[in-house]
């Protein structure tokens, strides 16, 4: 089945690490063609998946923004639009690429995000799975920026702070009740189990921890050099942990 999968989480919880290697799990498993959407603006997944992208979406937004009038006639400014997000798709094995870019500027984006998000769902239903790297923060969640999804994953540390985000998380998704089939945690990095405190803390989010990936130097190593994490060597710890984190979603019949 088609999955759509949202990463949220606060900056430097590693949301873009844990997207790149999610995307490299599901290719393994045969879950392709995949979409890989860079939804952060300070766009990096591209870097991490080894993809070279070129125009971006925010790009093509404030163009249309600036210029409505360069919509061809004879074409609705909904059909331009989703012709154009398939030009900014860089297109590799397994793995296509898109890259949202900047936020809005100044100025009324409200019409043009509604049309983007409705061409977002109709190009994302033509690809067996769909991985959203949001950006740092909870701001996209009230503007509902990744439209209908199956499953997001919640990336939090393992301290108080992350407790509390994950639980903003919950009541914002519940108090917009925002299209999530299925919402869980994943807890980064962790190396030891929780303490009964801690735990007791993250449990009034309501969250089931679905994975909890550890501290992994060769990722750290391959971030350094640039490296692609799709030939992060197979015995990674953080990839192995990944693994066993889509194994949860497909014994949950979410894959």
């Amino acid at each position: 089945m088609a999955v759509r999968i949202a990463i949220a989480g606060k900056g430097g919880s590693g949301k873009t690490t844990l997207s790149a290697l999610l995307c490299r799990a599901l290719v393994e498993r045969g879950t392709k063609p995949l979409l890989a959407v860079d939804a952060d603006p300070n766009s990096c997944l591209a870097e991490r998946l080894g993809v070279t992208t070129q125009q971006t979406i925010g790009d093509m937004r404030e163009e249309l923004r600036q210029d409505p009038q360069s919509v061809p006639t004879g074409v609705s400014k909904r059909e331009w639009i989703e012709q154009l997000i398939h030009e900014d798709i860089a297109e590799t094995p397994g793995i296509d690429m898109l890259v949202m870019g900047r936020q809005e500027g100044p100025g009324c984006y409200c019409y043009i995000n509604s049309v983007l998000r409705d061409c977002m769902g109709r190009i994302g239903a033509q690809y067996q799975g769909v991985v959203i790297d949001n950006e740092a923060g909870l701001e996209h969640l009230s503007r509902r920026t990744d439209g209908e999804v199956e499953v997001m994953l919640v990336v939090c540390p393992p301290n108080v702070i992350g407790a509390r985000t994950a639980a903003r998380i919950v009541e914002i998704k519940n108090r917009l009740g925002l299209e999530v089939g299925a919402l869980f945690l994943v807890l980064n990095p962790c190396d030891q189990p929780l303490s009964p405190e801690l735990a007791a803390v993250f449990a009034q989010s309501g969250l089931e921890t679905l994975a909890v990936i550890p501290t992994d130097p060769q990722v750290a190593a391959f971030d350094v050099a640039g490296r692609s994490l799709l030939d992060l060597p197979g015995d990674s710890p953080a990839l192995t942990a990944v693994r066993q984190l889509i194994h949860n979603l497909a014994e949950r019949r979410l894959l």
